[in-house]
């Protein structure tokens, strides 16, 4: 009989990538019942400021959001912990690509775990978003040597 999976940790921080999926349907459906208020004890009030458009909460930023915050929070491979919501900041950069800052909890458990930040992407279609991290350890891991590119014929004959 085979034992069951520890469940303790991933290997190097470098290794533990995360993934989350968000379907839109839900979160217009948290939307309509509990209104913004909910979205509130998940996202700081940047990150629904990243949300907002004229008539309000932008459904898939914020499955964009949650994905990211579930996605990067996987990557600590913590248990029986609550994901701390608003710990976890996902914000638009200047560039408009995703940007990952930790906080009090998130940044104690990232710290403990040898990981120095968490970077993201994020993808949205019609009925979900999705999120990928991938955490940067305090050390690298070992450099690969760049690849070099061998001579062409054409260099190799000119001398």
């Amino acid at each position: 009989m085979s034992s069951p999976p520890s469940g303790a940790g991933g290997g190097l921080g470098w290794a533990n990538l995360g993934m989350d999926i968000v379907s839109v349907t839900r979160v217009r459906r948290l939307l309509a019942e509990h209104g913004e208020a909910i979205f509130h004890k998940m996202l700081t009030d940047g990150e629904l400021a990243d949300c907002r458009v004229d008539v309000g909460l932008e459904p898939l930023g914020l499955c964009g959001r949650i994905a990211a915050k579930e996605a990067a929070f996987k990557t600590l491979r913590v248990r029986d912990r609550v994901l701390p919501w608003r710990d976890i900041v996902v914000r638009r950069s200047d560039g408009g690509w995703p940007v990952v800052e930790l906080r009090g909890t998130a940044a104690e458990l990232a710290r403990r775990a040898g990981i120095a930040e968490i970077t993201v992407s994020i993808s949205h279609d019609v009925d979900y978003a999705v999120a990928v991290a991938a955490p940067v350890p305090h050390t690298a891991p070992p450099a690969i040597a760049p690849l070099t590119t061998p001579p062409t014929a054409s260099a190799s004959t000119r001398a």
